[in-house]
């Protein structure tokens, strides 16, 4: 079989094909990155001069960076929006031992000062809204703001033409519903879903609209060289759905149709969605494919349900799987490195088969994981390919 350049590579396996290659991602999407401190540990254990540098300030996710693309073989890469001055965060300073930030949404973040791995919510702007009249008052992001689209178009033009590698078009932020949910505050979030859901309505509709403007704009400035777009939303916990199924299905499913629907209409070529989705939701799976996603991620498979080998019988021809590569929780972290090695190759075995899979990180490699661990996760992967 002849080798595949990186963006063949990723085609071929979205395209339920096996490539020559199981594709690798670390760092295309928000979501299957590495967190800054685990990525300067693994910069030192590789003997790679220079620091990182933080890609998400929230999440504290790092820019891979292209000495660590090139010495291990990453296919994918990242274009995401860039912070124009309307969308650029404020410094809300230091207080009560803790950083304090403020995004363009008016939602505020706070990370300890001493060991913080990541900045946590601590305000929601609409918490206090009592009418729809409120929800339309707010003073919501511009999604047209030019200054987000600027070097879109050449970045990704870079990585396709020049550098053969995939890319996935970034989202300008979280998904609806829990975007909604940060904004409104999660317990009184869920009380509107069942006593007014009028407001939950208002609010999605409003973070609906702005996600359409801004994928619209995004793909015209792209054009036809995107095959991946980024989408999310959590919709599980560790054992089971954050509501009923039925209760997703009337309130937030309809808000994801409309989506995908609108941004595979205004792609100038095929797109697949990617929808980052944590959790025990293997429920949730049907009416997922139904709304139009084509990628799962990232299959959290030490959760309630998450059965790798199932997943492939049933769905495997439908979706592909981004990430589900290895238990992030426990044996990433706290595991050996044969443990490491064992894990990963009995994901791989499930998973791998006829095309569907991307080897990625379950979310981003968390700071403390031993880069041991991740040099035993990657190389297993090697050891398949070769």
């Amino acid at each position: 079989m002849s080798e595949y350049t990186s963006y063949e590579r990723v085609k071929a396996a979205l395209e339920h094909r096996e490539p020559d290659k199981i594709p690798f991602d670390l760092g295309g999407t928000m979501v299957s990155g590495i967190n800054i401190n685990a990525l300067h540990a693994l910069k030192k254990y590789l003997g790679l001069p220079g620091e990182a540098e933080i890609k998400d300030r929230v999440t504290q996710m790092a820019s891979t960076g292209e000495d660590v693309i090139e010495r291990l073989g990453v296919d994918i890469k990242n274009v995401s929006p860039r912070s124009s001055p309307q969308g650029m965060l404020k410094e809300l300073g230091v207080r009560e031992g803790y950083i304090r930030i403020e995004d363009e949404w008016g939602m505020r973040w706070r990370m300890p000062v001493q060991n913080g791995h990541y900045y946590d919510l601590y305000y929601s702007p609409l918490r206090d809204a009592t009418s729809i009249s409120d929800i339309e008052k707010f003073s919501w992001p511009d999604a047209l703001d030019t200054e987000r689209y600027s070097g879109m178009r050449k970045e990704a033009n870079q990585i396709v033409f020049e550098e053969q590698k995939a890319y996935v078009l970034g989202r300008m932020s979280s998904g609806m519903w829990e975007h909604a949910m940060w904004m409104r505050g999660y317990e009184q979030f869920f009380m509107d879903m069942m006593m007014n859901p009028g407001i939950v309505q208002a609010i999605m509709e409003q973070i609906l609209a702005i996600k359409m403007q801004y994928w619209e704009r995004a793909l015209e400035e792209v054009g036809e060289n995107v095959m991946v777009v980024s989408c999310a939303d959590d919709l599980g916990m560790q054992t089971g759905l954050l509501v009923e199924l039925d209760t997703y299905k009337k309130q937030i499913w309809p808000y994801h149709k409309r989506l995908f629907d609108f941004i595979k209409s205004k792609a100038k070529s095929k797109v697949y969605i990617f929808f980052h989705n944590d959790g025990a939701i293997m429920e949730t799976i049907p009416l997922l494919i139904e709304a139009g996603v084509d990628i799962l991620n990232p299959f959290q498979v030490n959760c309630t349900g998450m059965d790798t080998k199932k997943f492939k019988k049933e769905y495997g021809n439908q979706l592909t799987i981004w990430g589900g590569s290895c238990d992030n929780q426990t044996i990433m972290p706290f595991g050996t490195p044969q443990q490491v090695r064992d894990e990963t190759k009995r994901r791989i075995d499930d998973l791998a088969a006829g095309g569907g899979f991307i080897f990625a990180p379950i979310h981003v490699i968390q700071a403390g994981v031993p880069p041991e661990n991740i040099m035993a996760w990657w190389e297993t992967l090697n050891e398949f390919n070769y």
